[in-house]
Parts: structure tokens; C-alpha cells; sequence
């Protein structure tokens, strides 16, 4: 019961003061910028989430990260954490393509929108691939994507299949795509859980594979060669699937 009342308390505070924040910039028209308030307004929630909830974050190959190099991040998910350490953690414009599912939650949903990281209705093909053709937009304007490539959050933790249209996106924006593996966080706060435990996470960062010159015919190789680096930087067995 603490543990809920701690989650649900952060995320009220950070949530409320971060995504007012953001609203008010999108009302006033404040421009997207490098390091301006959407940016950071999504760093701040995320490390006020991690902080509130006693988990901390290790980060393995954090030199791969580069915010000059606009760049589609493949992520496994088995945990909301793993979206809380990925913002708290990634160096300059980041943003997610996320279930459209997740716009009904008060003032995030809002915030998000506001902030343009991007909703994808994987339903509908048309709607899908317009998605995808809004984040191509971003990266070929500076900003990296994060993409959830199983499509949901694990129900055991292992990894699932990879959808394809996270490497559609990556050849169309011809933009390097760069394995994160999130390990620990399923444990930690599985799927349906609102009682996250404290402890220690970590954020693999693998290889860039470089999309430059690939076409679309290349779409599942390169989802299957990225699945492998993820599979291979996993220190736990549950990791693998």
C-alpha cells in the first residue's frame, strides 16, 4: 500500500507541475526547441517518477548516445519504468511513438500531444503509416524516436516479436537504429502492477545499426538483426524469448 500511495503521489506532483508546464507553453505557442521546456519537461517527470519511487538507473554504452545524431531507438518494454528511464537518461529531443490508447490519462495525455511525441493507432494500417511518416518528419528535423518495437509491454517479461513498422521508419528516415535493452524493470513493476518496488535498473545501449542505402525490402532483416543485439546484450535470463 505505501509503495502505490508513493507511485500514485509522484506521479500526481510531477505530472501536475510538468505537464501544466507543458500546456501552458503549447497555449502561448513557445516553439520546440533544443533543451526548451518540452524537452525538459519530459526529463524532470521522468527522474521525478524515478526518484519518487526509489529506483535508480545504471546506463551501459552511454557514449553511444548521441544528440547530435538523430537516431530510432528499438526498446524492449516490460515496465511503465522503462519509459521513465529512457527520458531521464537520453541526451537531447527525444520522443516516443506511443499506443494512442495511453491519450485517454488525465493531463498526460494532453502534455503528450502538446509536446508532439506521437500516437499510433496500430489497428489501422492507414493510420499507422501516418504515424510513422509524422516521426520520419521529426528525425529528418533533428529529433530521435523511441519505438516500442513488440508493440506492448511483455506480460512475462521475455521479449516478444518485433512489429515491422519501427524499421519502416528507420529506412525511411534513413536514420540509425540503436538496440536499448531495459533490464531488471518487469521485475521491479510488471505489467498491471501499481506498486512499484525500489531497486536498480539498467539501460543497455547497443551498436547504431546504420540504415543508410537500405530499402524497404529491408524492413524485417534489419528488425531481426536488431532483435539478436538485444538478445545478446541481456545479462538476465528472462530477457530472453
Amino acid at each position: 500500500m505505501i509503495r502505490t500511495l508513493r507511485y500514485i503521489g509522484s506521479f500526481i506532483r510531477y505530472m501536475g507541475y510538468w505537464g501544466s508546464r507543458v500546456l501552458l507553453a503549447a497555449v502561448f505557442r513557445v516553439r520546440q526547441r533544443p533543451g526548451g521546456i518540452y524537452d525538459r519537461a519530459a526529463r524532470e517527470w521522468a527522474r521525478g517518477m524515478l526518484r519518487g519511487t526509489g529506483i535508480k538507473v545504471q546506463v551501459d554504452g552511454r557514449e553511444r548516445l548521441d544528440p547530435a545524431v538523430p537516431a530510432v531507438y528499438i526498446a524492449n518494454h516490460a515496465s511503465q519504468i522503462d519509459i521513465w528511464a529512457i527520458l531521464a537518461e537520453f541526451p537531447g529531443t527525444v520522443r516516443f511513438v506511443y499506443k494512442k490508447g495511453m491519450d485517454w490519462i488525465p493531463l498526460m495525455g494532453m502534455a503528450m500531444r502538446a509536446a508532439r511525441h506521437i500516437p499510433i493507432r496500430r489497428q489501422v494500417k492507414s493510420a499507422a503509416f501516418a504515424a510513422y511518416d509524422e516521426a520520419a518528419a521529426y528525425i529528418l528535423a533533428g529529433s530521435s524516436a523511441v519505438v516500442f518495437a513488440e508493440g506492448t509491454r511483455s506480460r512475462d517479461g521475455r521479449l516478444q516479436p518485433f512489429k515491422k513498422g519501427p524499421f519502416v521508419l528507420a529506412i525511411a528516415a534513413q536514420a540509425p537504429v540503436v538496440p536499448v535493452l531495459c533490464e531488471g524493470t518487469f521485475e521491479l513493476m510488471p505489467r498491471g502492477s501499481w506498486s512499484p518496488r525500489p531497486g536498480t535498473i539498467r539501460l543497455a545501449i547497443g551498436t547504431p545499426i546504420p540504415t543508410t542505402g537500405l530499402s524497404y525490402e529491408a524492413r524485417s532483416e534489419l528488425a531481426e538483426r536488431c532483435r539478436a543485439a538485444l538478445l545478446a546484450m541481456g545479462r538476465e535470463p528472462r530477457i530472453e524469448g
